[in-house]
């Protein structure tokens, strides 16, 4: 899959909306991940939206604290965080005065596998980044790229626009203890690097 030079990188203004807008608009767009010089990455094939401090999933629910501050940042910024020894990768998604984010749950990996297969090393191209610990292993993702703007081409961790999807599915949030009424799981419809 060729990465079209003429892609521009999704402006903040696409982060300034409800979580579960971004989460699902983001399907379809193009993760990059820049490692020693080297653009890693893939189509998002599968996000969940977080909301803020009624959601009792997301990371925001007991109130601001440092490890979760960044939920509060302006929409755009990286949030990463440590969940059963993997790190999260998330998007700051919010409306003004809002907080929330995006987690990126899966990708259809298709620059620098060579190098995502080293980092991850697993014998189907399906594995290698289809669940949100395998995805940041696959990229080289860790705390230290916490806060970078993802809205920045130069930034280490971006997202390049490419046209909405419009064939999609939704779901309950996976592996969440206690879950909102609405589904906030999206992904794309029959794509088999979607986590399951």
């Amino acid at each position: 899959m060729e990465l079209g030079l003429s892609q521009s990188v999704l402006p903040a203004a696409f982060y300034e909306r409800s979580p579960e807008d971004v989460a699902r608009d983001l399907l379809g767009k193009r993760l990059i991940r820049v490692l020693d010089g080297e653009r890693l990455g893939g189509v998002v094939v599968e996000t969940e939206a977080y909301q803020g401090l009624a959601d009792p999933a997301s990371r925001a629910f007991l109130g601001r604290k440092n490890y979760n501050s960044p939920m509060w940042n302006p929409p755009g910024r990286l949030f990463i965080y440590n969940v059963h020894k993997y790190w999260m990768l998330n998007v700051v998604a919010h409306q003004a005065d809002g907080v929330g984010g995006v987690l990126f749950r899966a990708i259809e990996p298709a620059w620098g596998l060579k190098t995502m297969r080293r980092l991850r090393p697993v014998e189907d191209d399906r594995e290698l980044a289809n669940g949100p610990g395998k995805l940041t292993l696959a990229l080289g993702v860790t705390k230290e790229l916490n806060g970078y703007p993802a809205t920045d081409p130069d930034s280490p961790v971006h997202v390049l626009d490419a046209p909405c999807v419009a064939d999609y599915c939704t779901s309950h949030r996976i592996g969440v203890t206690r879950d909102l009424p609405e589904e906030l799981r999206f992904y794309i419809a029959g794509n088999r690097f979607v986590s399951r």
